[in-house]
């Protein structure tokens, strides 16, 4: 039986960088992150590190962060591997995760770890994007205020990662009132990248193919991308398709038999129709 999102133990972690490209040379200089699992908030973890790399300019005017507030501050190589027991066996959340964790996994490969494949990641942004579709932006304060989280945005990694929770907390109770509360539902709708290989096909293109060879119709649980509702479809396939980064299902939508385009990452479940 499917977990339900509140049984599993998540981290919602946050870094402060010294610039906004690890690619240019860009280091984390503040990693935090809260262990909770439904209501019950388990542990935390906060901590600065001395990168060795100045924090730019464009950088202090958001984080604050000063030379002197890093200068006996650990460092990284000291910080990885008390981190990487904090998260161990948890499901680990982002806000904007190709960020955060696009930073985290490039100081485990200069520390001479792998970087983070065996652990689920849920990304909030998605998540709110796809919950709460047609807001003018989604920058994290934004969406908290959306949502009558008064607190204001500090631009601190551990304020943040508390922002990040509670935002997390309250899109949540909008699932579960759209019928959304397994932890399998929450992987393939909210996972960093949606569910499937950036490299291959999705997983599940080996059932929509074979209905494709057979011509039969699928039934399948689905989440709009333009009103955030849940419904129904009856789709006979017709193709496959990668546009940008996201996989496609292109088929006839019965009864009315329209051409349309489903994200494969908004099908919750299938259930097999039959022919037409």
């Amino acid at each position: 039986m499917d977990k339900n999102i509140d049984e599993v133990e998540l981290v919602i972690f946050d870094t402060e960088t010294t610039g906004l490209s690890y690619a240019s040379g860009d280091r984390i200089v503040e990693l935090s992150g809260i262990k909770f699992r439904g209501q019950e908030r388990i542990s935390e973890f906060d901590v600065l590190v001395n990168s060795g790399r100045a924090v730019s300019p464009g950088a202090f005017a958001v984080n604050k962060i000063t030379p002197e507030m890093l200068k006996n501050a650990p460092s990284i190589e000291t910080v990885i591997p008390k981190f990487l027991d904090f998260i161990k066996g948890s499901c680990l959340c982002f806000y904007n995760a190709e960020f955060d964790l696009g930073f985290l996994n490039n100081e485990l490969v200069l520390s001479g770890y792998p970087p983070i494949r065996d652990l689920s990641v849920l990304d909030i942004l998605t998540m709110a994007r796809k919950m709460l579709p047609g807001l003018p932006r989604y920058a994290l304060w934004f969406v908290a205020q959306t949502l009558g989280i008064k607190s204001a945005q500090s631009h601190r990694a551990f304020s943040d990662a508390e922002m990040a929770r509670e935002v997390f907390c309250r899109l949540e109770e909008v699932c579960r009132g759209k019928g959304i509360f397994s932890f399998a539902d929450f992987l393939t709708l909210f996972s960093f990248e949606g569910a499937f290989s950036a490299q291959g096909e999705p997983g599940n293109s080996g059932l929509i193919q074979a209905h494709i060879r057979t011509q039969e119709i699928l039934k399948f649980k689905y989440l709009s991308s333009r009103s955030g509702e849940i419904s129904w479809r009856e789709v006979l396939p017709r193709q496959i398709k990668r546009i940008d980064k996201y996989w496609y299902l292109i088929g006839d939508c019965y009864p009315e038999r329209e051409r349309r385009t489903f994200r494969l990452d908004n099908i919750l479940s299938f259930e097999e129709s039959g022919k037409i």
